[in-house]
């Protein structure tokens, strides 16, 4: 159970980096709930990364990611890097998928008549323009969860589930941390000066990509 993870515990990062099979390294758990992006421009993914200091470098992907009493806690899935180009290696910035929610894409796809697994989808698009603390609705998704809950166009989405949205970016990786169906809270800005309100939302659902 990822959610139970804490910053500071010993983790170890299983895997086979630079295409060296079975290494192992260790560190501790750096951060939670950490909004990464990782992918080309329309075809990224989202995680809601469990952050650590142990060495991970290309060939780690999918590995997992252990506690001290040996339970998988997360999967292995990117590091930060300093270079523009080419590959390189670890700065003690390494990214996990936290195995709650892989597990629920896991069992999706096992369960499903086609293999396949679905997103939770709010049903917003943002505006790219905005570049305050938050995520700005620049237009709804006709009947889907947004516009149902009420959500105005124009609101700022200022927090989700309780965790503090500073981006567009950390909006969509707080949304893709629950599971499609999931009621959630979506605190928002009004707009035009209209205050704070907290909307309680169904999340929809979409196809994954890829």
């Amino acid at each position: 159970d990822s959610t139970k993870a804490v910053v500071g515990e010993p983790v170890m990062a299983v895997g086979s980096p630079l295409g060296l099979a079975s290494t192992v390294t260790t560190g501790i758990i750096s951060a939670l709930n950490r909004p990464v992006s990782a992918g080309n421009v329309g075809q990224e993914s989202f995680v809601n990364a469990i952050q650590t200091d142990a060495a991970i470098n290309p060939g780690n992907s999918g590995g997992a990611l252990i506690n001290a009493r040996g339970q998988i806690i997360g999967v292995n899935s990117a590091i930060a890097t300093l270079s523009s180009g080419g590959t390189s290696g670890s700065i003690g910035l390494g990214f996990a998928i936290p195995i709650t929610e892989a597990k629920r894409v896991i069992d999706e796809i096992i369960t499903s008549p086609t293999n396949t697994s679905t997103r939770p989808l709010l049903g917003v698009f943002f505006d790219n323009t905005y570049e305050g603390i938050g995520a700005r609705i620049l237009r709804l998704s006709p009947g889907e969860a947004a516009d149902v809950a009420g959500i105005p166009v124009g609101s700022i989405i200022k927090s989700i589930g309780g965790q503090r949205v500073t981006d567009q970016v950390s909006a969509v990786v707080r949304i893709r941390s629950f599971a499609p169906g999931a009621t959630v809270s979506v605190t928002v800005e009004l707009p035009n000066g209209g205050g704070t309100k907290t909307f309680s939302v169904k999340l929809g659902k979409a196809p994954s990509n890829g």
